[in-house]
């Protein structure tokens, strides 16, 4: 089971940073995730959030600011990272590409819709690396249908949310639309109930799962024991040494 390490290592260093995917790494993340927006001058920038009132102080929507004014901000300075030793940019996508090392994979999270690809596709081509080092995920499945037309040497898997006790969708249900939409895998969140009879299931029908977001190491050792893909987790080096002490 791979580990891929939420935001980069986001336990440690704030989130979508490049001090948190170089922390990743260097903890032994078998790959970073990363979520995308578009700025108003149509960059490729890294934040999860809309807009930066969380995160960099200033509560306006990253569609509304150009890069050099996301720039602007301090990206490491929030929460409890106040008064710490980080201070960080809001990052280009091309940035972070950059720190993929040779083997490792980066999972990008595309917030906006098909009409990021155009530029998506461009700062992919310039970054050098392989298509099977950058897989693609999206909470709507439209967008991910978009990028494996548009990227189709790519892995995209669609992000389905938990949506509680007796809303569970039908997992012959998430399967038919993932394979209608010509997808690669599902990225569940851990709630759903995921055992080896479902991943199973889901690997006949020639899919991966992902799962998210998990810190618990006996959660994260069940899913291991069933068989999923991979685990993203806040804490990629700390749940490494759970998992190899269990």
């Amino acid at each position: 089971m791979k580990l891929i390490a939420h935001r980069g290592a986001s336990h440690d260093a704030p989130e979508n940073t490049l001090a948190a995917l170089r922390l990743g790494f260097a903890q032994g993340a078998d790959a970073g995730e990363v979520d995308v927006h578009l700025s108003r001058d149509a960059r490729i920038v890294v934040h999860h959030d809309a807009d930066t009132g969380r995160t960099a102080g200033r509560k306006q929507a990253l569609a509304a600011q150009t890069v050099g004014e996301l720039r602007a901000l301090d990206a490491g300075q929030w929460g409890r990272w106040q008064g710490s030793a980080f201070s960080e940019k809001i990052p280009l996508l091309a940035e972070i590409l950059a720190l993929v090392p040779a083997g490792r994979r980066l999972f990008i999270e595309l917030k906006v819709g098909a009409e990021i690809l155009p530029e998506l596709e461009q700062v992919i081509r310039a970054s050098g690396l392989a298509p099977r080092q950058l897989p693609l995920i999206t909470f709507d499945l439209a967008t991910a249908r978009a990028a494996k037309l548009r990227l189709p040497a790519h892995e995209v898997c669609w992000i389905v949310e938990y949506p509680g006790f007796g809303r569970t969708p039908r997992l012959d249900d998430l399967i038919h639309q993932a394979k209608a939409a010509g997808l690669n895998g599902l990225d569940l969140e851990f709630k759903f109930p995921i055992d080896a009879a479902y991943v199973q299931t889901i690997h006949a029908a020639g899919l991966k799962l992902y799962t998210w977001t998990v810190d618990d190491p006996a959660v994260a050792r069940a899913l291991a024991a069933a068989g999923v893909d991979g685990l993203t987790t806040n804490r990629p080096g700390w749940m490494r040494e759970q998992l190899s002490a269990a």
